[in-house]
């Protein structure tokens, strides 16, 4: 029996500014909870104060108290506030993506489930690399089966808990995705791994299978609360529900209306139907809105009625005033770009706004090019949000690589990718011979180098493996003795990277940068315990996204596809792109209820803006290496012309400093379009200099119908495609 937690309670603290909804939703303590969340109703308030109130009226211990959120960001702003309402008991909390406690558990119940507490989690480009590897072991051609589409298939096989016997079977392409599947799941078996969608699938198997586990983990967890509950696909799904299945304590939040994942398996009907798994539970329903003006919504609720599927609401302000929704039909996405920088050039004057109040919004990350070009030409700071990772970095994952190799001896995919960076003399033959040595004899690829002479690899690589497997060792010694910062410097120093990524240039400098960074995100580990920091360091860093390090203060436009914008919010916001086939994406409509998912991310995009929307559509465009002419997407069809501030087609609702677009356009058409094809002006492996992003090497040229394309390495800023006509390049002797 537990005893309750030494709080002394701040009731009129948590409850205060609650409205009637939200406070019915925080003082519900018993029983089954939904609460529809309308976008901008401050649910985050409503979860942090429910979750404060259940530990200060000592209904739980908070260790004894699971919230599942859907990023770090939310989880760390969650525990902060919940810390701020009830002090330092609230670190106690199992607070975290599904993923983290997935993991969390998983450390602890490792054995049972027939693999070590070190398992390594393979991320999206480990998956690709093993499956390359089943490809060519199984003789298959990658260009007749690609690598993404079998990994998809196997990731949605495994979040509808399915195995590979359990794939269908209607036609060759399945079978081959089921021998691929089998493949992968012995590399995995063989490197102690498991992928994103194995750390849900295997709490699912200890939950199901081992009954003294599940009576375990549902008396820890004596209250289960879980964040956009929309978002859960059917492993997820299954996971929350055995863990409730003793007290049903279960609250879950969530917004019907917002449910846009649907391609990595979300099921909208989980929280549509969570009535019919509890009858009894208690619902509620969050529609006061705290966010935009009554303007805004209005424009929402006209596009998100027309989903047949869906809970009945609509969101209200008692926010008085606020602009209109401006809509501006463009000639093609260069005006576009143009339109939106003007009018951020013209409220940053008269209005004082910063570069961080602004979003563009698209569906898909081709359409940022335009905005970048634009904005780099104008020198308006700006964040991409989805560009190249720091996780994705070469020298950042080769260093990883070496971190997860000495935590996991049997890592053969990180084997593989460190085994000569820096070069040692060992081979791809080598490299091979010993991968199907370790699979052959089912034994870890660090065992198979210490029997490399047995192998069949060449005798010329011997004293090179020698050598590589004394520096391995040196280094296996100090995990769980050195704290990760420290671990991090040793791997520096005896494999030599220094000299290694150091070649006199910027790039080498940029290189050492990210080491050091590196070195300081596992400083941050330091503190705990050596004998788990290390695996602590290596799941974080694996289960981290792009959002979850986006900084609201850094200053500059903010660039983002409407996947990854949930959870944001802005005063401005530009959803650009409205246009039949781009939103609505034409894949979308090919697709069963592929159109209910596209309005609800229009929907999405709509409600994050706070004071100003700007809803935009092209007459022309370009995109995907060809033009066309777009007509106006049926989502800003639908908002009634009462609710716009200027007519759709036309010159913008606020006439900016520069309007001339129709006929700029002209005049850069007939200078940009001679009757000759474009000329190539720039190799591969040119240096080049970009006015705003420095100095770079030309890593691919392309000649389009009107255009070279250029795939640019910059030093500093890293991948960016560029026109090699509108660009301010130039050539560096």
């Amino acid at each position: 029996m537990s005893t309750t937690p030494a709080v002394q309670p701040d009731l009129p603290k948590i409850l205060d500014g609650l409205n009637p909804q939200q406070r019915e939703a925080v003082e519900h303590v018993e029983g089954p909870l939904l609460i529809f969340a309308g976008a901008g109703s401050g649910k985050t308030r409503v979860l942090t104060a429910r979750i404060a109130y259940l530990i200060a009226t000592r209904k739980v211990w908070p260790d004894r108290l699971l919230a599942v959120t859907f990023t770090n960001k939310a989880a760390r702003e969650m525990r902060a506030r919940v810390e701020a309402y009830v002090g330092d008991v609230a670190r106690q909390m199992w607070v975290g993506t599904f993923h983290h406690t997935a993991v969390r558990m998983l450390r602890r119940e490792a054995e049972r489930l027939g693999f070590e507490r070190s398992f390594t989690i393979f991320d999206d480009d480990d998956t690709r690399a093993a499956l390359k590897r089943v490809l060519d072991a199984l003789g298959l051609d990658p260009k007749r089966y690609p690598v993404g589409m079998i990994a998809n298939q196997i990731s949605t096989a495994k979040n509808e808990l399915k195995g590979p016997d359990q794939m269908p079977n209607r036609s060759y392409i399945d079978e081959v995705v089921r021998r691929c599947y089998v493949e992968y799941e012995a590399i995995l078996r063989r490197s102690g791994g498991l992928d994103f969608d194995d750390l849900i699938l295997n709490v699912v198997r200890l939950l199901r299978d081992f009954e003294d586990a599940r009576l375990y983990w549902q008396d820890r967890f004596r209250y289960v609360l879980v964040d956009e509950y929309q978002d859960t696909n059917h492993a997820q799904y299954v996971f929350v529900n055995l863990l409730a299945a003793g007290h049903r304590n279960l609250a879950v939040v969530g917004d019907d209306d917002q449910s846009i994942y649907g391609f990595r398996g979300a099921d909208v009907r989980n929280i549509l139907d969570f009535q019919r798994d509890y009858p009894d539970a208690r619902v509620v329903h969050l529609e006061q809105n705290y966010r935009s003006s009554q303007s805004i919504l209005d424009a929402a609720y006209h596009v998100i009625q027309h989903n047949p599927e869906r809970a009945p609401k609509r969101l209200w302000t008692d926010r008085k005033g606020g602009e209109k929704v401006f809509a501006v039909q463009l000639y093609n996405e260069v005006e576009e770009a143009e339109y939106v920088a003007d009018e951020i050039e013209r409220l940053r004057r008269t209005e004082s706004r910063k570069y961080r109040e602004f979003a563009v919004l698209y569906r898909t990350n081709a359409q940022s090019r335009g905005f970048e070009e634009v904005f780099v030409r104008r020198r308006i700071p700006y964040r991409l949000v989805g560009g190249t990772r720091f996780w994705e970095r070469r020298e950042v994952k080769d260093l990883m690589a070496y971190l997860r190799l000495l935590a996991n001896p049997a890592d053969t995919v990180s084997f593989a990718r460190i085994v000569n960076a820096p070069r040692r003399g060992i081979g791809q033959v080598t490299v091979d011979r010993l991968v199907n040595h370790a699979r052959e004899r089912d034994v870890p690829v660090w065992q198979a180098l210490e029997e490399a002479a047995g192998a069949g690899v060449p005798k010329a690589a011997l004293g090179a493996i020698d050598h590589f497997l004394k520096q391995l060792r040196t280094l296996r010694q100090s995990v769980g003795v050195l704290r990760p910062s420290e671990l991090v410097d040793l791997v520096v120093e005896v494999m030599q990277l220094k000299p290694y990524y150091t070649d006199g240039t910027p790039q080498g400098e940029a290189r050492l940068e990210n080491l050091l960074e590196l070195r300081g995100l596992a400083e941050e580990y330091d503190p705990l315990e050596p004998a788990d920091s290390l695996s602590e360091f290596l799941a974080d860093a694996a289960l981290t996204s792009d959002v979850d390090t986006y900084d609201e203060s850094e200053e500059g436009v903010t660039l983002i596809t409407l996947h990854m914008v949930k959870g944001l919010e802005f005063p401005i916001v530009f959803l650009v792109g409205l246009e039949e086939g781009v939103l609505p994406h034409q894949r979308a409509l090919e697709e069963d209820k592929g159109l209910d998912e596209e309005r609800r991310l229009c929907y999405v995009g709509i409600t994050r803006a706070r004071d100003r929307l700007y809803l935009t559509c092209a007459f022309r465009r370009h995109l995907y290496g060809r033009a066309a002419a777009g007509m106006t997407s049926r989502f800003l069809l639908e908002i009634p012309q009462a609710l716009i501030s200027a007519p759709r087609e036309g010159k913008a609702p606020a006439p900016p400093p520069r309007h001339d677009y129709r006929e700029r356009f002209l005049e850069r058409t007939a200078q940009a379009a001679p009757v000759p094809p474009p000329v190539q002006r720039f190799t591969e492996g040119e240096r080049v200099r970009h006015s705003a992003f420095g100095d770079g090497v030309v890593i691919k040229s392309t000649l389009t119908r009107t255009d070279e394309e250029l795939l640019i390495k910059f030093d500093k800023a890293g991948l960016k495609i560029l026109s090699g006509q509108l660009a301010p390049l130039e050539k560096l002797s």
